[in-house]
């Protein structure tokens, strides 16, 4: 697997835009064979992170919430490994995620809200965590999907 170890760790990202650029540099060292598990409550920021991602790795757009298709494939532009991006959110098993037929092996893959299936499906991956602020007396509704500091935690996982 071959993220820095620089990337491993709790980040503080502040903007959208940030953390579009820490995907992309994240996405910049990916390989084929590896899996990155997004793990986060909505609008923390999976999907921005996932367009970054995208674009370290020189694969064609755009990307978009993977909800209602369950998977998108997007082929590489530079002979790169296509990114597979999957919302694992109304699966119920990791046997469903294999029901998709997706290319481990010779695809970056990212999986949205697969953290119980991973080990299932892989003896290794990148767990990646975002956290965004809740609603709460200090924080309005409305704001919630504003350009609030999300805390972003980057762990290697061997199941």
């Amino acid at each position: 697997m071959s993220i820095d170890p620089a990337f491993l760790g709790r980040h503080e990202i502040t903007t959208s835009d940030a953390m579009e650029n820490f995907g992309l540099r994240i996405g910049e060292q990916l390989q084929a064979g590896d899996l990155i598990v997004l793990t986060g409550p909505l609008g923390a920021g999976k999907t921005t992170f996932t367009r970054g991602l995208a674009e370290g790795l020189g694969v064609r757009g755009p990307v978009q919430s993977p909800t209602f298709v369950i998977a998108r494939t997007h082929p590489s532009l530079i002979e790169g490994p296509p990114l597979v991006h999957v919302d694992a959110y109304r699966l119920g098993s990791a046997a469903e995620l294999d029901d998709l037929d997706i290319d481990f092996s010779r695809s970056v893959v990212v999986i949205e809200w697969g953290r119980p299936m991973a080990s299932a499906i892989a003896d290794s991956w990148w767990d990646i965590e975002l956290v965004r602020p809740v609603g709460g007396a200090d924080i309005a509704d409305e704001d919630l999907d504003a350009d609030a500091p999300r805390v972003v935690t980057v762990e290697r996982v061997t199941g």
